[in-house]
């Protein structure tokens, strides 16, 4: 299989209010790097996704996206201290515990409603 190389792998995440959500994940962290056609790429340490002016209740509501980070109580305090849950309608956020999978996670939920699992990375 070394023809089948591959340079990225991304997501479509669905937006209910795409300049609402494209400011909601600046503030988490992620760099708008384009825009247009209803399609904004965000970006963090090489990784990014496609955040599209896009919305269906049913769909966001099922989407979800893990995130691994190496300090998830930096992530925390960066979440709680940029006060998303307050600055943004529909965003909820739980403080980082052990799930029943063994992982270590904040559960985010964006303006569209769609789930990001934080993640600690395992040693």
């Amino acid at each position: 299989m070394t023809d089948l190389k591959v340079s990225a792998l991304r997501v479509f995440v669905p937006s209910k209010d795409h300049e609402t959500s494209t400011r909601f994940y600046e503030d988490l962290g992620f760099e708008a790097v384009w825009s247009g056609h209803g399609v904004t790429e965000l970006r963090i340490e090489g990784f990014s996704f496609f955040l599209q002016n896009y919305y269906q209740k049913e769909w966001a509501d099922n989407f979800m996206i893990q995130l691994r980070v190496s300090d998830l109580d930096a992530w925390w305090r960066h979440i709680v201290d940029k006060d998303l849950v307050a600055r943004y309608e529909g965003v909820r956020a739980a403080e980082p515990r052990v799930q029943p999978w063994g992982l270590r996670e904040i559960n985010l939920i964006d303006p569209a409603g769609v789930l990001w699992h934080i993640a600690e990375e395992r040693d």
